[in-house]
């Protein structure tokens, strides 16, 4: 769902980069405030894991692919806040070294997978963890929110995509939605099955565990955890759904795929391939490490920022 340069309009890019700006600047101030610090480098390793993770793309249908976007288990991992600015580190850095996404497009893809998935989906989560009560209540609720958020973000691309004169919304809302409810149901089935155990095994990890005053525990988390993201990103990616994902599959179906122009800037390794290596497999699996160690250094250093000056304003 990563919109490229070209897709969007001037007026459609700028004020989705005006609400992203703000909707990243309240996630600071609700990190920088409630982040515990021994709970800073857990940014660091959502943002390398969310990396990976959305390296790999899972057949749907007829030809069309999708991939974990993942805001919502990681709002219920470390906070909406906190699961917000992991997105911003892993989409801009997308951006600027992948050009996974426009520059353009920044700005409409931090607000739709950002603030209305991540946010959207803590709030469906929450709202249905209070009504569905213990352990196969929170599983069932991070399913179905997860699902939730993907469509959701699904059709605020849609309208953006029919704002900016892209495409009429009566053709875009019910594409993008139709393949976007199919792809949400990976979403929710791997949220689910990876908050189940984090549960089992690690309860501590859970953003309203934490909370609640239980212990918080990352002796060894960190460096198994980051081996994990890096085992994705060399040996699982490479070998990932080569279909088009489902707004590139909307885009062909409905005509308006030229309309993405070359990338405004740029990317050192465009399409997830190191220049200069020639075997794909290879290349694929660099990148995907080189992003996944960026990342987690982005969102690791940036929540270091926020609490330090936190405790220094205290």
């Amino acid at each position: 769902m990563h919109i490229p340069d070209g897709f969007l309009d001037a007026k459609t890019a700028a004020a989705t980069a005006v609400f992203s700006v703000v909707g990243v600047g309240l996630a600071l101030r609700q990190v920088q405030r409630e982040l515990p610090p021994r709970r800073v480098p857990l940014l660091g390793l959502a943002a390398a894991f969310l990396f990976a993770a959305q390296m790999v793309n899972f057949p749907v249908m007829g030809g069309t692919s999708g991939h974990l976007i993942g805001g919502t288990l990681v709002a219920a991992l470390l906070g909406p806040g906190a699961a917000v600015i992991v997105l911003t580190a892993v989409l801009t850095v997308q951006c600027f070294l992948f050009a996974d996404g426009g520059v353009t497009g920044l700005g409409a893809n931090i607000f739709n997978m950002g603030l209305v998935g991540a946010g959207g989906g803590y709030l469906i989560y929450r709202l249905l963890a209070r009504v569905l009560p213990g352990k196969r209540g929170r599983v069932t609720a991070i399913a179905f929110a997860g699902w939730a958020a993907t469509v959701l973000a699904a059709v605020s691309c849609a309208g953006q995509l029919a704002w900016s004169g892209t495409v009429a919304w009566t053709a875009a809302f019910p594409a993008m939605t139709g393949v976007h409810l199919l792809i949400g149901i990976g979403e929710g089935l791997i949220s689910a099955l990876a908050f189940l155990a984090i549960e089992r095994t690690r309860p501590e990890l859970i953003f309203e565990n934490a909370a609640n005053g239980e212990p918080q525990c990352e002796s060894g988390v960190l460096r198994y955890g980051l081996l994990a993201a890096l085992g994705v990103a060399v040996f699982v990616a490479p070998f990932a759904c080569p279909w088009p994902d489902g707004l590139e599959a909307v885009a062909n179906r409905l005509g308006f795929e030229p309309a993405a122009s070359a990338p405004l800037l740029a990317a050192p390794a465009p399409d997830y391939a190191m220049p200069g290596v020639h075997w794909a497999v290879g290349a694929t699996a660099m990148a995907g490490a080189i992003g996944a160690l960026v990342v987690f250094g982005l969102a690791w250093l940036l929540g270091r920022m926020l609490v330090r000056e936190s405790r220094r304003d205290t």
